[in-house]
Parts: C-alpha cells; sequence; structure tokens
C-alpha cells in the first residue's frame, strides 16, 4: 500500500502539468486581424489632369501625379488621385498616353495615406498658393467647387502598366 504522500506528490504533479499545459495551449487572436492591405489589383482609368510632375531624374525614380477617372462598373466612374513612377529609362505616362479618350488598364496599390482633396493636390507646398491642373485632350474641366472630399490614391508603375485602350467617348456618354 502507497503512502498518502505519495499519492499527494503525484496529485501535485499532475495538477502542475495540467497548469503548464493549459499555459502553452494556443489562444485565440484578441483585437481585429490586420491583413496586409498592399495589394495590386487591376484598374482602368482616364487621365483628366496632370497635377504634378517631377523633373526627370538620371539616376534616381520620378513619378507623376494625376487626377483620373477610375471606371467602377462600366458608366460608371470616380475621380481618384494617380501616383505614376518611373525609372530613368522608362516613359512619362504624360508623354505616351495623354490623351482623355485612352483608357488605361494598369495594376495598382490603393494607398489611404496619400488621399487628397483636389484643393490639395493643387497647391503648391512651398508658399501655398493654387497650381493650375494641365488637363488632358478632350477631357472633361473638374468643378472644383464641388469637389470637397480626399480623391482615393492609388499607386502604379511603369513595370505595372498593362496596356492602353483607344475608346473615344459616345455622344450619349455623360462623365
Amino acid at each position: 500500500m502507497k503512502s498518502p504522500q505519495h499519492w499527494l506528490s503525484r496529485l501535485v504533479f499532475f495538477a502542475f502539468l495540467f497548469v503548464f499545459a493549459a499555459a502553452l495551449r494556443p489562444r485565440p487572436a484578441q483585437g481585429s486581424l490586420h491583413w496586409p492591405t498592399a495589394r495590386k489589383q487591376q484598374i482602368r482609368v482616364r487621365l483628366v489632369a496632370l497635377a504634378w510632375s517631377h523633373p526627370r531624374s538620371s539616376f534616381f525614380s520620378s513619378e507623376e501625379v494625376f487626377v483620373a477617372e477610375k471606371e467602377l462598373t462600366p458608366g460608371e466612374l470616380r475621380l481618384v488621385k494617380l501616383v505614376y513612377g518611373f525609372l530613368p529609362y522608362q516613359p512619362r505616362l504624360s508623354e505616351t498616353g495623354f490623351d482623355y479618350s485612352t483608357v488605361h488598364e494598369i495594376r495598382a496599390t490603393r494607398d489611404p495615406s496619400c488621399d487628397e482633396t483636389l484643393r490639395q493636390m493643387m497647391s503648391d507646398d512651398e508658399d501655398g498658393r493654387q497650381v493650375a491642373l494641365r488637363y488632358s485632350q478632350d477631357s472633361p474641366t473638374v468643378d472644383l467647387e464641388r469637389r470637397r472630399m480626399p480623391l482615393p490614391c492609388y499607386l502604379t508603375s511603369a513595370d505595372d502598366y498593362t496596356k492602353a485602350l483607344y475608346q473615344p467617348l459616345g455622344p450619349d456618354a455623360a462623365y
């Protein structure tokens, strides 16, 4: 017959093992899950205006900032801010397809940190004065008084440029 001390020591040992195993057991995550949002998506845009352009560099990447119309569904468009990055040996988007009747298919990443209103896009950072947009050929002029909400920002590069499609506007198009 075993002594009560022996049973007590086994009970303490198993209780310790149970508590230790419970501490190592995986627990459900607390809070919300943060999935990476930097996924590239295929979008179709028409270039409305060039807001800003870096001077071309011989060594570093440059960028152009556009006001564009993103096609949500056929016939439904939304103004967006498009930041187009390119390297010294790659063409500028404003040099190759700056025509409103051209629809550009690109892969872009949505970046909420660079969302801006049209007024913010048009103000000069150094002295705060308004800078005029350079509109593409045949594009509608954007009414700045109506556009107070920030434009969703999309980042793309010359490497993510898919193709340009010439799609003239019909007489019944309402942009």
